[in-house]
């Protein structure tokens, strides 16, 4: 049995002959989307086609950075555009795989024609080609969904952070004020992240995955002291059987988001990283694509303890502005320091654990303990 419809399951549309897109160019459709009239049958007189281009037609197409078409590889090039498109719909028709994505295409033909892959003719057809010859193999659309310059779809996203704010400014609504960071893991597909299969060097960072070449292996959650049990004085247990947190090969995705009431929650920024890369790295590559997306810096940013970082409040705290603005962070005990900070003498000194002042010696530049190179003293 196989899913794919016959050709006798097809819808029939009026017309005998589909103009196809423009060879060489990518498939403007932002202009498809301003000039409804001039689509063809089978793209207007699909409700679903109609819907799902009104979601992403608004988008720049036209200014979209797409590959050189005209190279020769055998067959035609297919377009980046249709792919991401692909995409974009897979996401919004709740498509679980890319099997049942191209099923999707293949019952709804108006979309290959919409996206502009090429076409294989079928004169016999009512359409004029075949719907099912014009898809790339499942196969061939998952290895090129893999190689999706990550650039091209930055070029989206921030095009859909400019949408959305030119529509909240065209609905009155104040300027963002607030953002939120997060990151979450991804687990590589791999063997070493199967618990029931057996690997020798399971937790061995020099030896990679042969399933995946780009993935780390990183620490997903862990668990370094235990307030529930003390510590043990009978049948120790080896440090290096004690399992103080929990390793995965794959990757970290941190994402910046604002919420605007009565609206919605939005995505503004996001960076994916190898998972041995640490919460704090993604701050300033994520804070600098929001600046230029909004084209202004944020006054409050809310984040969770991973994030309990001196520059993190410096970038919030602004003295010379009246309105002000700060980061909420949870407090982490990390370093040494206690939940009531720093205590200090009349003078400004700081206090040790004895009570007593410590006066300044000398300063110097750090430039190994902190992701941003600053003055301390001693």
């Amino acid at each position: 049995m196989t899913d794919q419809p016959s050709v006798a399951q097809l819808p029939l549309f009026p017309e005998t002959l589909l103009p196809p897109k423009t060879p060489g160019k990518p498939p403007s459709l932002h202009t498809d989307w301003h000039h409804p009239l001039d689509l063809p049958a089978c793209v207007s007189e699909s409700p679903t086609i109609l819907r799902c281009l009104e979601l992403f037609g608004p988008l720049d197409w036209d200014g979209f950075p797409e590959r050189n078409l005209q190279r020769n590889w055998g067959q035609p090039t297919l377009p980046y555009t249709a792919l991401i498109a692909a995409e974009l719909i897979k996401l919004n028709e709740s498509l679980p795989s890319t099997q049942k994505l191209r099923r999707f295409l293949v019952e709804h033909p108006g979309f290959i024609w919409l996206l502009g892959f090429p076409l294989v003719p079928a004169p016999n057809h009512p359409l004029s080609f075949n719907a099912l010859a014009s898809l790339p193999t499942q196969r061939h659309i998952n290895r090129l969904f893999r190689q999706l310059p990550n650039p091209l779809l930055q070029f989206l996203l921030a095009d859909s952070v400019r949408l959305i704010l030119t529509e909240l400014a065209a609905q009155g609504v104040l300027p963002i004020e607030c953002i939120s960071l997060d990151t979450q893991h991804i687990l590589a597909w791999v063997k070493e992240n199967n618990p029931k299969a057996y690997v020798s060097h399971r937790y061995d960072k020099q030896k990679q995955p042969r399933g995946d070449s780009d993935c780390r292996l990183g620490c997903k959650r862990r668990h370094n002291q235990s307030r529930a049990e003390p510590t043990p004085t009978h049948n120790p247990v080896a440090a290096i059987s004690a399992k103080v947190g929990e390793y995965y090969w794959g990757y970290g995705s941190g994402i910046v988001v604002t919420k605007i009431p009565h609206w919605g929650e939005f995505v503004l920024a996001e960076l994916t990283q190898p998972l041995d890369q640490g919460d704090v790295s993604y701050f300033f590559p994520l804070m600098t694509q929001v600046e230029q997306r909004l084209g202004y810096q944020p006054r409050f940013g809310t984040f969770d303890a991973a994030f309990d970082a001196w520059y993190v409040y410096a970038y919030f705290d602004r003295e010379n502005d009246p309105a002000g603005g700060f980061a909420a962070v949870p407090f982490s005990s990390k370093g040494g320091y206690t939940e009531h900070g720093r205590q200090f003498d009349p003078a400004g000194l700081p206090i040790c654990a004895a009570g007593l002042a410590m006066p300044l010696k000398f300063t110097f530049t750090d430039r190994t303990t902190c992701l941003v190179e600053h003055e301390r003293g001693k």
